[in-house]
């Protein structure tokens, strides 16, 4: 197991560059919260040449959609979504600018090719933590797309947010990696 590293979000390409499929992450500092819904309409606004809400430059998106918060609590149960649903969307985001993804399944070879010429990680949390990983979100703020709900654009404040380098900027896929001495040859 690797030792784990704590980063600070958002990052730029040179820390994107010092993760490796297979590491484990804390990220603390602030992440976009985004799902195909959102990811929808920012697509449509670029492609109508209109201005995005928000710069995504350097920014990590969290492919999640909570459920609504306790009385005390930032936000409620904030597990991954699959982040397959967003690979039609991705690499256009991708050459937004954004360091990387936070998710849960596999990605496209499509997404991976992005992820490699824009220098880009995509991270993995776990399913079905959503409780758990929730206690590390300290602050959520809607920014844009109020009326998608849970689907909105927001800004999520994390300290300690666990994660795992599934896809590096070279296109090392922990998936492939960490399965591969478990294979029958």
């Amino acid at each position: 197991m690797s030792e784990v590293k704590k980063i600070t979000a958002p990052f730029d390409k040179s820390v994107v560059k010092t993760l490796k499929a297979g590491d484990n992450v804390l990220i603390s500092g602030t992440i976009i919260a985004a799902r195909d819904a959102a990811h929808k309409i920012l697509t449509e606004t670029l492609a109508k040449g209109e201005k995005l809400p928000l710069d995504f430059t350097n920014q990590i998106i969290y492919y999640v959609g909570p459920t609504p918060a306790k009385p005390g609590d930032a936000i409620g149960a904030a597990g991954p979504t699959t982040s397959g649903r967003m690979d039609k969307y991705t690499p256009t985001m991708i050459e937004l600018g954004i360091s990387g993804m936070v998710g849960k399944g596999y990605r496209s070879q499509e997404v991976v090719d992005a992820m490699k010429k824009h220098c880009a990680v995509y991270m993995v949390a776990i399913g079905g933590a959503g409780a758990l990983i929730s206690q590390s979100i300290k602050k959520y703020e809607v920014l844009a797309y109020p009326e998608l709900g849970p689907e909105a654009v927001a800004k999520l404040t994390v300290v300690d947010f666990p994660a795992i380098v599934a896809i590096d900027c070279e296109g090392n896929n922990f998936y492939e990696v960490g399965q591969a001495p478990f294979k029958k040859i």
